[in-house]
């Protein structure tokens, strides 16, 4: 308890004598800026989805990335299944079950208001641009929030809250979205077909999930791979024609 009270984390600040994380103050601002952005880069292009349309799909985006969220971060901690409740259930969450569910959410509203035209491209940096800033929001809570790695002796290593040094994944994370954003400013202008945009952000980021889920102290959920890691392979299955396609063209490049 002594090593916790020496470390910087959490951050966290005070209201009404109460202390809370600065990370639900950067939820809301990922939240906010994201969707801003989104408007941002609606407004220099010709949209293919109509207005109404587009509202329909966000709202399947919202309702399956909530669903999902909670879903794989459960599975995250298999033994609570057994004693489930509400408060649970409501408190877990995970982006990698977010955009998973978002996915699905997104599919299944396009197939039932007859919309069959690629529709996640504008999306890409809104939410690469969001994660960031959850992420900083994930970091300071330390310990608090089950995302930091295990001990390591390597340089990169932090006192996140209990005294061992420890890999600081929201740090990494942030650094690979970081190149993911300037990966992406460099496709704009790119030709690609509509929509792969959005799945080489999905292969990428749940790429890096499933490796980085390896130096995370996580609870097997079978074959000793967690509920991240069965996400990633789904999404790698679900978009293996798009994998096959793009690293043939990779392929033919070189």
């Amino acid at each position: 308890m002594l090593l916790k009270a020496l470390s910087v984390f959490p951050f966290q600040f005070e209201f009404s004598g109460t202390q809370y994380h600065y990370h639900y103050i950067f939820e809301t601002l990922a939240f906010i800026i994201g969707v801003r952005l989104y408007y941002y880069y609606k407004k220099g292009i010709v949209d293919q989805i109509s207005d109404e349309n587009r509202l329909w799909i966000m709202l399947g985006a919202m309702l399956g990335a909530l669903i999902g969220s909670r879903v794989v971060a459960v599975l995250e901690t298999p033994e609570v299944i057994n004693h489930l409740t509400f408060s649970i259930l409501y408190q877990s969450k995970t982006i990698v079950g977010g955009l998973l569910g978002g996915l699905f959410g997104v599919e299944l509203i396009k197939k039932i208001i007859g919309v069959k035209v690629a529709s996640g491209d504008i999306y890409v940096i809104p939410i690469l641009v969001a994660l960031i800033i959850g992420r900083i929001g994930c970091f300071s809570m330390g310990i608090d929030e089950p995302t930091y790695g295990i001990p390591t002796h390597l340089f990169t290593g932090m006192d996140l809250g209990d005294g061992i040094p420890r890999h600081p994944i929201m740090l990494y994370e942030i650094v690979y979205l970081v190149l993911l954003i300037f990966l992406f400013n460099r496709l704009k202008h790119k030709e690609l077909i509509n929509g792969d945009r959005f799945k080489l952000f999905m292969v990428l980021y749940f790429f890096f999930r499933f490796l980085i889920e390896f130096i995370k102290p996580y609870q097997p959920l079978f074959l000793n791979l967690s509920s991240i890691h069965w996400s990633a392979l789904f999404i790698f299955i679900y978009y293996y024609r798009f994998i096959i396609r793009i690293s043939k063209k990779i392929a033919a490049k070189k």
